[in-house]
């Protein structure tokens, strides 16, 4: 692929991750194993959860390794709802309507199977969290309330979310907190421990780290019923560990971390944004701008063009970019972000998501730029 903007879905492995994980794939030893292999295997893993911490500013007895972030999300989730319910019962879940599916669909199956009511919180034209609604939900009869779930930034438009705000409120009733940071980590700084949140999720390949591997930072003062059973290798989770995944994963997060602030990314993103916004006619920037986004997201939507169909084009053109969350790739339906945000339907079938990392350059977008024009103006044309 000549021009890859679609970090977001997932992010090359940098040659540096890349030789890290390679080299600890060659040791032999389950880590949970007493003898000599096993206990060097046991210290690789412990040196990447020590480096994910770091970066995460949480304790490593905090960090449980999963296989990704979906894992994460549902061991949060569905952990501190069970958790919660044990000794009293708390069937509200409280989540704003433009979380990942990976959320979504995960307090849908707790309203389906675990008889959950879900609270859902309106967004703002921008995307972001309405921190009114949130006050009011909580406000009424809290003591039923088992959590709230949020994104840290949405995984679509790129809005950072009032994170602070939403952890504040919530403890203000003794309710726990999960923020889904899989599209925020490695963009902008997460301390946890500042925040104050009960469970963060966060996973490896986002960050130029491996797929397979993620992580679940639960404060200590945080408890959850584990989804996997066997073991009792982690805090919550049962499985044998991937030592090399959690290895390359510190070696990745440690590396885009240490990039922060990303002022160069963010710059070309501007340059992008003013690019396509004063190249072509009917163009609208989707989400917070400038600083109240993600620095490598830019979204719009282009009235009259089907997304799918730009996708296409510009990947005919060599140019990687979605129409909006990876895990929805292919599924014809509307943005839920798009049209929890107020965007009228016709305008939401235009929905276009580029996304920049480290590597992107000045050709990348010069490139964008000259072949997008046409592309909407031909998706246009195909769709009268």
């Amino acid at each position: 692929m000549a021009v890859y903007l679609d970090h977001a879905a997932t992010s090359p492995m940098p040659d540096e991750v890349l030789a890290a994980y390679t080299d600890a794939l060659r040791l032999v030893g389950n880590p949970a194993s007493i003898h000599g292999a096993g206990q060097a295997a046991r210290e690789l893993l412990e040196s990447g959860r020590e480096a994910v911490a770091r970066t995460l500013g949480a304790d490593p007895v905090e960090v449980v390794l999963t296989s990704g972030g979906t894992e994460s999300i549902n061991l949060a989730v569905k952990g501190l709802f069970w958790a919660r319910n044990a000794h009293a019962r708390r069937p509200r879940v409280i989540a704003p309507l433009g979380e990942h599916h990976a959320s979504l669909d995960t307090v849908e199956w707790l309203a389906r199977h675990e008889g959950a009511r879900v609270d859902w919180i309106e967004l703002d034209a921008e995307g972001r969290i309405r921190i009114d609604a949130l006050a009011a939900s909580l406000a009424t009869s809290p003591d039923e309330v088992a959590l709230v779930t949020a994104l840290w930034a949405n995984n679509e438009v790129g809005t950072l979310q009032p994170v602070a705000e939403v952890v504040e409120i919530a403890h203000r009733y003794g309710v726990p907190v999960h923020l889904d940071a899989v599209a925020a980590f490695g963009q902008v700084p997460i301390d946890v421990h500042e925040v104050g949140a009960d469970a963060v999720s966060v996973s490896a390949h986002k960050v130029g780290g491996p797929v397979g591997i993620g992580a679940l930072v639960l404060a200590r003062s945080a408890s959850v019923e584990p989804l996997l059973h066997g073991g009792d290798q982690q805090r919550g989770r049962s499985g044998t560990q991937d030592a090399a995944g959690a290895w390359a994963f510190g070696v990745a997060a440690a590396r885009a971390v240490g990039a922060l602030p990303l002022t160069r990314v963010a710059a070309l993103r501007d340059r992008l944004v003013a690019g396509v916004l004063g190249g072509v006619e009917g163009a609208v920037l989707r989400g917070a701008p400038g600083e109240g986004r993600l620095p490598g997201n830019a979204h719009f939507t282009f009235a009259g063009a089907d997304g799918d169909a730009l996708l296409y084009l510009l990947d005919a053109s060599g140019i990687a970019v979605s129409t909006g969350s990876a895990c929805q790739a292919g599924v014809p339906e509307l943005s839920h972000v798009l049209l929890a945000m107020g965007v009228p339907e016709v305008e939401a079938r235009g929905a276009l998501r580029i996304t920049l990392g480290h590597d992107t350059s000045d050709a990348d977008v010069d490139a964008l730029l000259a072949a997008l024009p046409d592309a909407v103006a031909r998706a246009r044309a195909a769709a009268r």
